[in-house]
C-alpha cells in the first residue's frame, strides 16, 4: 500500500528477494515503470529485527568457532544462528543474504 495515497499494489512473491523475511506492515522500496505503472523491483530494508520462534538448544561444551544451528523466525523463515541463540531471542538479520548479524538486546 502506498503510504501517501493508500493505493493497494499487488506484487508477485517471486519479485521479492528473500520474501520469507517480509513482515506485515514493513516498509519496502518499490521501483515502478513510469509509463506502465508496473513494479520493477522491490527492496526490503537492509537489516530487520525478528524474534526467534523455534530453535534447538545449543550443545553445552561445543565451543568450536562458527558453529551454527537452524532457527525459525516469526515469519516462518529459517536462518542459521550461533549456538548461543535461544527461542524468544531477538536477532538482527541481513535481508540481502537472509543471514544472522547479531543478537539484539530487548
Amino acid at each position: 500500500m502506498a503510504n501517501e495515497t493508500y493505493e493497494q499494489v499487488s506484487i508477485e512473491e517471486k519479485m521479492i528477494e528473500n520474501a520469507k523475511l517480509l513482515k506485515e506492515g514493513m516498509g519496502v522500496e518499490i521501483l515502478f515503470h513510469a509509463e506502465k505503472e508496473l513494479p520493477l523491483t522491490i527492496d526490503l530494508p537492509q537489516y530487520i529485527t525478528m524474534k526467534v520462534t523455534y530453535t534447538e538448544p545449543g550443545v553445552r561444551g561445543d565451543t568450536a568457532t562458527n558453529v551454527t544451528k537452524p532457527a525459525t523466525v516469526e515469519t516462518g523463515a529459517e536462518i542459521k544462528v550461533p549456538i548461543f541463540i535461544n527461542e524468544g531471542d531477538m536477532v538482527k538479520i541481513d535481508t540481502r543474504t537472509a543471514s544472522y548479524v547479531e543478537r539484539v538486546k530487548q
